[in-house]
């Protein structure tokens, strides 16, 4: 009995920056979708009086937290930008091979450097050096 072809690995494709970036922002939607969960906890303890909020300040300023904020907000400033480019691309423009890598770098360099930016308004500004 002859054997029948297989189906090929992962590993035969080389890499694509387009399937990297639509992977990427894939990843960034769901992790926003999980911190959806942090954000609705914070506002229940809100509406839940002063010294439910004041337990939830203190457990979101933990480290681990704070780590997790970090990456929700690299997870929105990429999903934004990534959004942004593919309105662009809606528009019909940027589809060619060499805009759609140049369009690739630039979001990940965007979003990094808006992360960043963020990243600095929301922990540093406001608290003593």
């Amino acid at each position: 009995m002859p054997s029948r072809p297989v189906s090929p690995h992962l590993s035969v494709y080389k890499f694509k920056y387009t399937l990297l970036s639509s992977i990427l922002n894939r990843a960034a939607s769901l992790a926003l979708s999980v911190g959806l969960i942090a954000l609705t906890y914070w506002l229940l303890a809100v509406a839940d009086g002063a010294r439910a909020q004041a337990q939830a300040q203190v457990w979101l300023a933990t480290p681990v937290m704070k780590l997790f904020l970090a990456g929700l907000v690299l997870a929105f400033c990429y999903h934004l930008v990534a959004g942004i480019r593919h309105l662009v691309w809606d528009t019909g423009r940027g589809l060619e091979r060499a805009a759609a890598q140049r369009s690739a770098w630039a979001v990940g360099a965007v979003s990094i450097l808006l992360t960043l930016v963020l990243g600095y308004c929301l922990f540093r500004c406001g608290h003593a050096p």
